[in-house]
C-alpha cells in the first residue's frame, strides 16, 4: 500500500485504514471504537440539520413548523449526508445506493436531487452541499 493512497483516502473523508495482513481482534476493536464515536443513527430518527428537522420515515422536512413533503429519494439521499456530514461522499458511491436498479437515472438526475434539496435548505444559510469537483457531494452545517 502506497502512502499516498492512504492520504487520499484520509482526504476524501476516510476515518481509518486497515493495512494487510492484520488480526481480527484488532479490526474489532477499531470498529467498536468508530461505532462508540460516531452518532447513533436510527432510522426514522428526526434528524436536526441546522434549523430543519428531518422525519425519515415520514419523508417530510420540518423549518419553523412549516412541513415539506419529500420524496423517498429525496428524503433518502439528504438522510445520508447528514449521516456523513462533513465528509465527501463520492457520486458512485450515492448513485450505487440509491440508484443502481435504475436505467434511467443518470449522473445529471444526481445532480437534479442535489439542487432540489439545497432548495429545501435554502431558509437556513448555515448549511452548504458543496460538490467536490470531480469527486462527490459534502454536506456541512457552520
Amino acid at each position: 500500500v502506497q502512502t499516498e493512497d492512504v492520504v487520499k483516502g484520509f482526504r476524501l473523508g476516510g476515518d481509518d485504514y486497515v493495512k494487510k495482513p492484520f488480526k481480527i481482534e484488532e479490526l474489532v476493536v477499531r470498529i467498536e471504537s468508530l461505532l462508540k464515536n460516531s452518532p447513533k443513527m436510527l432510522f426514522g430518527q428526526k434528524l436536526m440539520i441546522g434549523d430543519y428537522s428531518l422525519d425519515s420515515l415520514k419523508h417530510q422536512l420540518t423549518y419553523q413548523g412549516e412541513v415539506l413533503k419529500l420524496s423517498f429519494r429525496e428524503s433518502e439521499l439528504l438522510r445520508k449526508l447528514y449521516e456523513q456530514k462533513d465528509k465527501v461522499i463520492p457520486r458512485e458511491d450515492i448513485m450505487r445506493a440509491y440508484w443502481s436498479h435504475d436505467k434511467y437515472f443518470t449522473g445529471r438526475s444526481l445532480d437534479v436531487f442535489i439542487s432540489r434539496i439545497r432548495k429545501y435548505l435554502s431558509q437556513d444559510d448555515r448549511i452548504k452541499i458543496t460538490n467536490v469537483r470531480g469527486v462527490g457531494y459534502m454536506l456541512t452545517v457552520d
